[in-house]
């Protein structure tokens, strides 16, 4: 991408916000779910591929097992090069600006996405279809640390005192958006096609149209980062990003702790997601298909406990909502092994009440602790802060869990997801000590 095609990009959305007079914040709001929901259906795709298409198409000489945890362990690169991403973009962002940030991150996300529906097998080129493999997901998590775009903290500027639990939700809302799409997609190919149909093809299908949503969301992401209200914000430095480096000296602890307190929510976020879907994948007898039907069904009581987030958030605060949510949390591990391992029933019981245990915690996960960043190093102090916390949290979640569960039983997933709790309950505490 060219300085000149950045720029005429840039222009078109400066017309749009010219012909419009400005942006009120509920497009803000549409513009965020957008962006957050074109991330999170990338992710997804991956993910879903990662259990049913990769491990047969690159590592076929393993059993199946063996082949869904080097498949896991390919999709935690991209939670370990999101920082990394981070640093680069922010120096990009610095020097060139954010649209040239925003579109060569996209782009390099959506390139690195459909290239994987190019990916040959390992009957066709060996043992290079992992390596392949390992570079597009590395490409996808480099982009991702540069597709923060400070449109989170422009809507939670925007927001009323008393509705700042509302306004930090939704961009959480974009995570069960892009699960039910990209479930939902995957459920009609498996559905649909013949199983030779589906792994010899059908399975590419999801892969290109995420390059087309990442192109849609770059436009809607440019034109708000394009208006009056941004430019102003940016101006005067409360969304201007600061050197790496520096935002650790200065806000290092901040970041530390913003990254362990949402632990519980972000390895809850996998525990319903990805490794349900391999667990039942590898064990269970009924078809892959119907599970993703109760995936899409359980994101959709995933959005309403989202949104109820917001309103429970600016009654009782956030830190107490999140408190209460990894409480529950450490509760819903105990019973959890013994509803995912009860047949259909069970699993669908296990997707709903997590993901409603989720949709509370998740929606209100990202504003417990970056709000206290001071406005220098708001924007930067952000991004890192979420970069580690998907790191730490989620990253190697799913292989940490079907391995534990492979060896010692469906409760072995449950004291994992005990200790993500434990470890929120621990970093809300410190941080009420160093706010106090």
């Amino acid at each position: 991408m060219t300085t000149s095609s950045i720029a005429a990009v840039e222009r078109d959305a400066r017309l749009v916000n010219a012909r419009h007079h400005g942006v009120n914040p509920g497009e803000i709001a549409i513009g965020v779910i957008i962006g957050r929901t074109s991330e999170f259906f990338d992710f997804f795709v991956y993910a879903i591929a990662s259990v049913i298409v990769f491990p047969k198409l690159v590592f076929p000489y393993v059993d199946p097992l063996t082949g869904t945890l080097w498949s896991f362990a390919i999709f935690a690169l991209a939670f370990v090069a999101r920082p990394i991403g981070t640093f680069i973009f922010m120096a990009i962002d610095d020097s060139y600006g954010r649209s040239a940030k925003l579109t060569i991150a996209l782009f390099l996300l959506g390139g690195s996405t459909v290239a994987l529906a190019f990916l040959p097998g390992y009957e066709a080129i060996g043992i290079a279809s992992a390596w392949l493999l390992a570079l597009s997901r590395v490409g996808q998590g480099v982009a991702l640390g540069g597709t923060w775009d400070g449109l989170a903290s422009l809507l939670a500027m925007n927001a009323p005192a008393n509705k700042r639990g509302w306004y930090a939700m939704i961009p959480q809302l974009g995570a069960p958006i892009g699960l039910i799409v990209a479930s939902g997609l995957f459920a009609y190919m498996v559905n649909s096609l013949s199983a030779e149909d589906f792994f010899a093809w059908g399975w590419r299908y999801p892969f290109f149209v995420a390059f087309a949503i990442n192109v849609v969301a770059l436009f809607a992401r440019l034109r708000l980062v394009q208006t009056p209200e941004f430019e102003r914000l940016f101006t005067n430095r409360e969304l201007q990003p600061a050197p790496v480096i520096e935002t650790l000296q200065m806000e290092g602890k901040r970041v530390v702790i913003g990254a362990f307190a949402p632990l519980a929510s972000f390895a809850l976020f996998h525990m319903v997601t990805v490794f349900p879907l391999s667990w039942i994948f590898l064990n269970a007898q009924h078809e892959t298909g119907a599970f993703l039907v109760i995936e899409v069904i359980a994101a959709a009581f995933g959005i309403a406990a989202i949104v109820a987030s917001g309103f429970i958030a600016d009654r009782v605060g956030r830190r107490t909502l999140l408190g209460s949510c990894a409480a529950a949390i450490a509760v819903f591990s105990g019973f959890a092994p013994l509803l995912l391992d009860g047949g259909q029933t069970g699993e669908a019981v296990f997707m709903v009440v997590g993901f409603v245990i989720l949709g509370l915690s998740f929606g209100q996960s990202s504003g417990s602790v970056a709000s206290g960043f001071s406005q220098q190093y708001r924007y930067t102090g952000s991004a890192m802060t979420s970069d580690l916390a998907w790191l730490f949290g989620a990253g190697f979640a799913p292989f940490v869990a079907l391995y534990l569960s492979s060896q010692f039983g469906l409760v072995a997933s449950g004291l994992y997801l005990l200790s993500g709790a434990v470890c929120t309950l621990v970093a809300l505490r410190i941080n009420k000590t160093l706010s106090s």
